[in-house]
C-alpha cells in the first residue's frame, strides 16, 4: 500500500493533528466527568503458561482504562467498537450514565488506544480474560456490561466465561451469531471475512468514506481527505493494522 501523498497528509501531520487534538479533548471530558486513567500490567499468571516470549523489559500485556476516582458502587463496564477507543466511543454517554446512578469503567481493548500485548492471541476469549483480570486488579469483581459492535463480541464472551461476575449485559449492534456464510448471503455488503477485515481497518480516505457510508445512519456530507489521512496516520500503523485484522477474523474462526 503506497504512503499518503506528502501534499495532503505530510503537511497536515507536520504542523497539527486534528485527531490528536480531538483525542485530548475527549480525555479532558473523561476527567471532567470524574474519571481517571490507569494502566494495569497483567500478571504472568493471567496468560497461558505454554506461551514463550523473547526477553523484554516491556510488560506482556497492559490494559489501559478509565475508572472512577472513588471505588465504584454500581460499576458498568463499557466496551468500545472496532473503529474507536474508550474515549472516542463513550465520551457522549458518560454524564447521562453517571446521572442514572452508574459508575462507568471504560477500558481500551487490547490493540486499541493504550492497551497492548506481546502475545500472539487475537481471540475474543483473550480480550475477555484480559479485561476481567484488569477489573480484578482494581477490586471490581461484579459489574454490568455494555458492548458495542466488536466490544459486543468481547462482552458476550465475558458473560459466558464469567457468569458470576457479569450481572447484566447489553449488546449493541454486535453480530455475535454471525457466520461467514451470512456474509456470502449478503447480510453485510462484502465478499467475505478478508474484505470485511480490510473494510474495518481502512488505510486510505476512500476506504474510510465507504466504511462511514455503510455504518452511519446519517453519514457526514463532506469528509475532506486531509482530515481522513490525519486520522489514519494517528490511529493506525502497519503493525496495528495486522493485529486488528486478526481481531476481526478470530471470532469467526
Amino acid at each position: 500500500m503506497p504512503p499518503p501523498p506528502q501534499s495532503i497528509a505530510g503537511k497536515v501531520g507536520r504542523f497539527f493533528s486534528f485527531a490528536a487534538a480531538r483525542d485530548r479533548c475527549f480525555s479532558r471530558r473523561f476527567q471532567a466527568a470524574g474519571l481517571r486513567p490507569v494502566s494495569i500490567q497483567l500478571p504472568d499468571s493471567a496468560h497461558p503458561v505454554s506461551v514463550q516470549l523473547p526477553d523484554s523489559a516491556d510488560p506482556v500485556t497492559t490494559v489501559h482504562m478509565w475508572v472512577p476516582a472513588r471505588p465504584p458502587r454500581n460499576p458498568l463496564v463499557l466496551l468500545h467498537g472496532f473503529g474507536a477507543s474508550a474515549t472516542w466511543q463513550w465520551y457522549p454517554y458518560l454524564r447521562p450514565l453517571i446521572a442514572a446512578g452508574f459508575d462507568p469503567i471504560v477500558p481500551d481493548l487490547v490493540f486499541f488506544g493504550n492497551s497492548t500485548t506481546r502475545l500472539p492471541d487475537r481471540s475474543d476469549t483473550f480480550q475477555a480474560r484480559s479485561i476481567k483480570t484488569a477489573l480484578e486488579a482494581i477490586g471490581v469483581t461484579k459489574f454490568g456490561l455494555v458492548g458495542v459492535s466488536y466490544g459486543g463480541f468481547v462482552g458476550y464472551r465475558m458473560a459466558a466465561m464469567y457468569p458470576d461476575a457479569v450481572e447484566r449485559v447489553t449488546l449493541v449492534c454486535a453480530g455475535v451469531c454471525l457466520e461467514e456464510k451470512d456474509l456470502a448471503e449478503g447480510l453485510f455488503p462484502v465478499a467475505g471475512v478478508d474484505e470485511a477485515a480490510a473494510l474495518l481497518v481502512p488505510r486510505r480516505p476512500e476506504e474510510v468514506r465507504r466504511l462511514v457510508r455503510l455504518t452511519f445512519v446519517r453519514p457526514p456530507i463532506i469528509m475532506p481527505s486531509c482530515f481522513l489521512w490525519d486520522y489514519i496516520k494517528y490511529r493506525t500503523s502497519d503493525k496495528i493494522i495486522k493485529y486488528r485484522r486478526g481481531n476481526i477474523k478470530a471470532p469467526l474462526d
